[in-house]
């Protein structure tokens, strides 16, 4: 659980530098999961349990989840992991990395088998000079290796009161001190000491001394919640459970998860535990940081680095054995001086040493920049996609036909998802108000009534059975003559003949052929470049990387203002190196008609993400969120489903894209709201110049 609690100040730091990225969050333990649950809510879309370290578990995930970076916090090397990230495409960043007085001598018999592991790192930040040389010792690359600092020195003391509950108790219960015992331990191995037994016999000590004293008793582990009670009864010692908080007691049993760090505040002692069993010791920076005076044992292992900074620094009391505890507890309470000295030193020793998540950060950002992800491949599907470059290859073989007007295609390199529509539109009005007569040519996908050719002027009305969804969309702007057909050549021709446009824009039109065009724009989203990296079935590439020399102009959509993207502008060179290349992004315009109250959100789009993205930078937080398929056509049974799970949850309202309009069976009965999408297009006097006229 530390290492959630080390999460939350890194994670906020980098949405804070990068909020464009999303961030998800794995845990291997429920209590890591619960507190994650909580700590990181409003900062981290998901929070998922870790997949075991097999390398379909693995793919599944990165392939779900498409990541540019995968930062692995403190110890874990895990084989798969490192392996499959690299392969994906993703950078590999281990954080805050650590390697323990236990498993050093493992890591140093079988370097052979880790140094490879290692050696699929980016960068590796590790706590401390020892955890830099151990790092070195079982083979990680010595130019990808450097001292980071430890991210728990960074922790942000919380600002939280305690909870309400424990608030009431405290004012019944009115203590004089207060005692906090964090994180104890069970035994490790036969003979050695269980921290609740030693806790509890001090404290039985210690109240003859001072009747008010309360102790708050925190187990580490919620397994132990019910045994510490039962020691606590054996004992004979009043106390009473944090989920049941009733009446009056001597002690406080925590039994709760990610509640600890509000109480903090009110300790006139801590001892932190697995300090005096043989545990390793636990993270001793969260009390200090609220300037309390701190007790530990002798088993500091996994924090020695911090341990032996505040024991010199005199910001730590040090006790050899179980008996001590009573004693050493009894010297600060009987000495408010010390007390408040030692918590000083505390505080002063932690914040010393901060400015590891700013490094961190730094690398990340810096990585991620450079990173573009694809799928891990998948070598027994390669024979399949062969097959589909032969196809291609034949297609791109077929007689072109010319029309007399500039015909200029705006496609992309993959399947849906690339925000082709809102462009066109952009490029219609920008054509428009420069004295252009634009007109739009599509295939219609999807519609239901087949006709060969439909023409419809600018701003007609037809039904979407008629004309597909994105027609519909150019058809509400008005901002153009739009055809519609298959055989878009003769679409093209009688377009000329009822309309006399100067520019026709075809809408994807990269991998059609058949009609000549006078400028090729292809879209690249920021969000998935490359959809998978290979055309199908490994990815959703409708042609190979290679296909963009074809293209004349290279637009970067999705680019969120202020991000960087020298790996993507590289990948697109390596192709295409003198097309020039532009960035775009979408632009929210306003709601079809005002709202309030909780909403649920649905959408059939390539990239659902990308709408959720677009509510959550409007400030909205659907209670209920739902993905369809692209150009989905909603029935009449899932808009019903859609709007029961919506009221189960609160919802008020539905929201949904302008594309998803087209696509409903008719009225639902929860008010619905359509999200108008423009466009800004970053030096568009220099793109619109390259357009071509008649």
């Amino acid at each position: 659980m530390g290492e959630v609690i080390s999460a939350v100040e890194f994670i906020r730091r980098w949405r804070a530098a990068c909020p464009w990225a999303p961030v998800f969050v794995s845990c291997g333990t429920v209590a890591g999961r619960a507190l994650a649950d909580e700590k990181l809510a409003g900062l981290a879309e998901g929070v998922f349990y870790a997949p075991l370290d097999y390398r379909s578990a693995v793919r599944r995930v990165l392939r779900a989840l498409r990541p540019s970076a995968v930062v692995v916090m403190e110890t874990e090397i895990w084989p798969n992991l490192y392996r499959e990230a690299r392969r994906s495409g993703a950078a590999l960043l281990i954080v805050n990395g650590r390697i323990s007085d236990r498993t050093i001598a493992r890591y140093r018999r079988l370097r052979w088998f880790f140094r490879p592991i290692l050696e699929r790192a980016d960068a590796i930040l590790a706590q401390s000079p020892r955890d830099v040389e151990r790092y070195r010792e079982i083979g990680a690359p010595a130019g990808r290796l450097s001292l980071g600092g430890n991210l728990k020195f960074d922790f942000e003391p919380s600002s939280e009161q305690p909870p309400a509950e424990v608030a009431a108790f405290l004012e019944r219960v009115r203590p004089e001190h207060t005692w906090i015992a964090a994180s104890t331990m069970p035994p490790f191995s036969e003979g050695d000491v269980d921290e609740d037994d030693v806790v509890i016999e001090a404290f039985q000590s210690l109240r003859k001394r001072y009747p008010r004293l309360l102790l708050i008793l925190v187990p580490r582990r919620p397994a132990r919640f019910d045994t510490a009670a039962a020691k606590l009864e054996a004992a004979g010692v009043p106390f009473v459970r944090r989920s049941a908080l009733s009446g009056e007691g001597a002690v406080l049993l925590l039994d709760s998860v990610g509640e600890l760090s509000s109480l903090f505040g009110l300790a006139g002692v801590v001892f932190m535990g697995g300090s005096l069993a043989c545990r390793g010791g636990h993270n001793i920076l969260e009390p200090a940081f609220f300037g309390r005076p701190i007790i530990a044992g002798p088993h500091m292992e996994n924090f020695a680095a911090i341990a032996a900074d505040f024991v010199a620094a005199g910001a730590l009391a040090r006790i050899g054995s179980p008996p001590e505890l009573a004693p050493a507890v009894a010297r600060l309470l009987d000495d408010a001086r010390e007390r408040a000295a030692l918590g000083a030193r505390a505080r002063a020793a932690a914040e010393a040493q901060r400015g590891a998540t700013e490094r961190a950060v730094a690398v990340l950002s810096r990585l991620a920049a450079v990173k573009v992800p694809h799928a891990p491949p998948r070598p027994l599907l390669w024979p399949l996609t062969l097959l589909w470059r032969a196809g291609g290859a034949v297609r791109a073989t077929v007689r072109q036909q010319r029309l007399h007007t500039p015909v200029v295609s705006v496609g992309g390199l993959t399947m849906g998802g690339t925000g082709k529509t809102p462009f066109v539109i952009w490029l219609a009005e920008r054509l428009k108000e420069r004295g252009a007569k634009p007109a739009i040519l599509t295939r219609g996908y999807r519609r239901r009534i087949s006709e060969p050719v439909t023409l419809l002027g600018a701003g007609e009305s037809a039904p979407p059975e008629r004309t597909g969804d994105e027609a519909q969309a150019y058809l509400r702007r008005a901002v153009g003559p739009v055809g519609i057909g298959a055989d878009r050549a003769r679409v093209g021709r009688l377009l000329e003949e009822r309309f006399q446009p100067d520019v026709i824009l075809l809408d994807d039109g990269f991998q059609h052929r058949r009609l000549a065009r006078t400028l090729d724009i292809v879209l690249i989203d920021a969000l998935d470049p490359f959809a998978g990296g290979a055309v199908p079935p490994l990815g959703r590439m409708r042609e190979p990387l290679s296909a963009l020399k074809r293209a004349d102009v290279l637009v970067i959509t999705r680019a969120a203002r202020g991000r960087t993207f020298s790996g993507l502008e590289a990948e697109l060179r390596r192709a295409n190196p003198t097309a020039p290349l532009f960035y775009c992004r979408t632009r929210p315009e306003g709601w079809d008609g005002a709202f309030s109250g909780p909403a649920a959100a649905f959408c059939g789009l390539a990239n659902p993400a990308a709408f959720w993205d677009t509510l959550a930078g409007l400030g909205i937080r659907p209670v209920r969120t739902r993905a369809f398929p692209d150009h989905h056509r909603y029935s009449r049974a899932e808009l019903e489903t859609l709007e029961r799970d919506a009221r189960s949850a609160g919802a008020q309202t539905l929201l949904t894209t302008e594309k998803d309009l087209a696509n409903l069976p008719g009225p639902t009965t929860l008010p619905l709201h359509w999200l108008r999408i423009g466009l800004e297009v970053d030096h568009a006097e220099e793109l619109l110049r390259l357009i071509p006229r008649g």
